[in-house]
Order: C-alpha cells, then structure tokens, then sequence
C-alpha cells in the first residue's frame, strides 16, 4: 500500500518554508504524541538545517504517559526543546514563550551584548495537517488568529502571529511528504484522522488498529468493549485475521449483529476509529523510540 498523497499547495508549501527560513530564529515542529515518527514530515530536517529546533509533543492527553516521557527523552537527547501540551485545553501553551526563550538564550544574550534588546524572536511553526497546529497557535496567542477545523489541510498560507513584544510565529500551511514507503506511517496517520478517511478501507483499518491494541493494551480493549478475555492470537495469524477476531467480538458485545446472526464489522470499525480519536477508548502511543 502506497499512499501517494502529495497536492500542489504542499509544493508551495515547501518552497515557502526553503525562502522563510532565513527570516526566523528557531523552528518548531508540532508533533501527535501518539505518532510521533508518523507525524514527522522527514524532509523537515533537510528545510531547516541549521536553525535551533523545538518540538512539541501535542495531545498528550491522548498518549500513554509512559510513552509520551520515552519520548521526550528521545528528543532532548537529540539536543531539541521538548514541549508537551494539550492544545485543546490549552494545558502546557503557556509554558511556550519561555521554553523558546531558553532555546535561544545564547544568541539572546549576544543580541543584549550588541545592545539590540528587545529584538523581536521569530520562530517558524510546521506541522503535518491536522496534528493541532493552529489550535496551538491561537492557545499562545491568547486569541483565534489561525483557522482551525477538524479535518486535514485547512491553513493554506503563511501568516505571521505576534504573541508578545517581543515574539513573532510565522504559521505555515501542513505539509505532508510525497509518499508514505512504509505502510504502518500510512495507517497511523489514518488511525488518527491525519490523512482522510477514504484514502483506505475503514474495515482494513479497523483490523490492524485492534490488532496493534489487542497486542499492547488488551485490558483497555477488554475495559472498553466488556469482554471478559480476548480470543488467543494463533501463531502465524495475520494482524487483519487477529484484528478482525477482535472485532467481531467486540461488535457482538455491541450488539452490532446484521441479518443471521453476523456481525457488522465495519460499523464496529467505525465505532472504534470514532472512540480512538475521541480518546474514549483510553490512551495510547502508537510508536516507541528505537
């Protein structure tokens, strides 16, 4: 499975981001802390060479602690700030301004040797589509300056967003890479509605997120769906065949049943990516550093 996903304001995009990079003082990078690897865009790394990184780990609310601190410390050991936040309710967007302060406090301080205090930091904001981006934004600004809705691609320019007197972010369009080569970024960021729906069968995509959970969290599958046990995995079974053992169970529990008895799994896949998204289901971080 190829995901070939690439439209043309993503090209602008990256063409933007190669001419801006020199008007701002710092990236940050706006990560799901459920996906981090998935929902890094690798070409990032290449676009911004050389400026002082930040990254932030947002909807951490979602994200199994546990994992969320491997994380963190996996980042920081790579020598970028490490945020964590939930944009939503703003937990963790006050702490911003601060912790880009200290990023750049050496060249602060040459600036207050230089006697140019109070010059205004810039910092450019990316992220994939949907991660967040301008929810967080406007927590930091205090204020709606970017547009926010709950579906892939909504900001499609750049725009420039005064926090303080003294701090400058410049809000890019999402931007996502040319094509996922490895199929399980693909189904991540499908789990968690980075990508739209009808890209992949919602079936298939329900089979492979209960197989995943059943493998690493089977007692919130057990605590979200009332079963009393899951069915045993069988030796050389697939995560489609598992997944979907799974989600028959969890669908008769639902009482999902169509015509003779049947289970209706692709409603219950639905039910599932809904509750997974909604946090409903608990939480969980989909990716572990290496």
């Amino acid at each position: 499975m190829n995901i070939q996903w690439y439209p043309g304001h993503m090209t602008k995009t990256r063409r933007m981001i190669a001419e801006q990079i020199k008007n701002v003082d710092a990236v940050c990078e706006i990560l799901d802390a459920r996906i981090p690897v998935s929902s890094r865009n690798p070409d990032v790394d290449e676009l911004t060479a050389g400026k002082p990184r930040m990254v932030v780990l947002n909807r951490v609310d979602q994200a199994d602690p546990e994992g969320t601190k491997r994380w963190v410390e996996h980042f920081r050991a790579k020598g970028y700030a490490v945020l964590e936040s939930d944009a939503k309710s703003g937990v963790g967007t006050a702490k911003f301004a601060g912790a880009v302060r200290e990023l750049l406090a050496d060249k602060l301080r040459a600036y207050a040797e230089k006697g140019m205090t109070g010059r205004v930091v810039r910092v450019m904001i990316l992220g994939i589509p949907n991660v967040g981006k301008s929810t967080f934004i406007n927590k930091v600004a205090g204020r709606k300056t970017a547009k926010t809705e709950d579906r892939p691609g909504v900001t499609r320019s750049k725009q420039w967003v005064p926090i303080d007197r003294n701090l400058e972010l410049l809000d890019t369009p999402g931007i996502l890479w040319p094509k996922f080569d490895d199929q399980s970024v693909g189904m991540n960021l499908a789990y968690t509605g980075a990508v739209k729906d009808d890209i992949l069968d919602v079936e298939t995509l329900g089979c492979h997120l209960m197989a995943y959970l059943g493998e690493y969290y089977p007692d919130a599958l057990k605590a979200a769906y009332k079963l009393s046990a899951l069915p045993e995995r069988e030796a050389e079974e697939n995560d489609i065949a598992y997944g979907y053992r799974l989600l028959e169970a969890a669908g008769k529990k639902r009482g999902f049943l169509i015509s003779g008895g049947e289970v209706d799994t692709e409603r219950m896949a639905k039910i599932l990516l809904d509750e997974f998204r909604s946090g409903k289901l608990g939480r969980f971080t989909l990716e572990v550093p290496e």
